[in-house]
């Protein structure tokens, strides 16, 4: 990877990263694309036959092309793709990519994961340059929740439990994901002073910590 460009302060561009097989039309990657004009796929290709290098570097194509702050949305091997750019990324705390929602990510490492994502192993143990948060579902059958809390901690991710909600994708009847559209918001708050400065790492994951606490009554952050 090469080095980055200097941008200008702006609302940040949020790049949705799917994962194997892509995103169907009601999955709400495809709904935030649909109804947010700052809301922008990222078309990594060979979505059934995915290639680890191949989806960094289509990743890091859209990172470029952005010319903004950007927050990944990241759901299921997305997230892998995301945690393997950062790895091989030289990017400074914060910039130019602000901050991620990862989703159900998916794992690779587990004995009996998919030839397609072997490929994606081992996952990356580094801990992220931009503030993030992890949702992880009770049921998903693709990752355990325990397995999915230590991503969290080797990613320096804060956690969210979203309880019994399968792989938190199409199928388990989320729609626009409301919840999903909150936790977004969060990571957006924690990722900037407000005048276009990426936060310092303590105080980004502090923002995430107190808006958890503060919206205790939310379905998700109040776990």
């Amino acid at each position: 990877m090469g080095s980055f460009a200097p941008f200008d302060a702006a609302q940040p561009t949020i790049l949705t990263v799917p994962g194997l097989g892509g995103s169907g039309r009601s999955h709400w990657q495809s709904l935030w694309e649909e109804a947010r004009p700052d809301t922008v796929r990222v078309e990594l290709g060979m979505w059934n036959t995915p290639h680890r290098n191949a989806w960094v570097t289509k990743l890091d194509e859209a990172i470029r092309r952005a010319q903004a702050p950007v927050i990944l949305a990241a759901h299921s091997l997305g997230c892998l793709a995301v945690a393997w750019w950062a790895e091989l990324s030289p990017q400074p705390y914060g910039w130019p990519v602000a901050g991620a929602l990862l989703v159900a990510p998916a794992d690779v490492d587990r004995s009996d994961a998919p030839d397609a994502l072997k490929g994606f192993a081992p996952s990356p143990l580094t801990p992220l340059p931009f503030p993030s948060i992890l949702v992880a579902s009770r049921d998903d059958p693709w990752i355990g929740i325990e397995r999915a809390h230590s991503l969290a901690v080797n990613w320096g991710s804060h956690f969210v439990d979203a309880g019994e909600q399968g792989h938190i994708n199409a199928a388990s009847g989320l729609g626009w994901w409301t919840e999903g559209q909150a936790l977004l918001d969060r990571v957006i708050q924690a990722s900037s002073d407000g005048h276009g400065h990426a936060r310092h790492p303590s105080d980004a994951r502090s923002i995430l910590a107190v808006n958890a606490t503060a919206a205790a009554q939310n379905h998700y952050l109040g776990r």
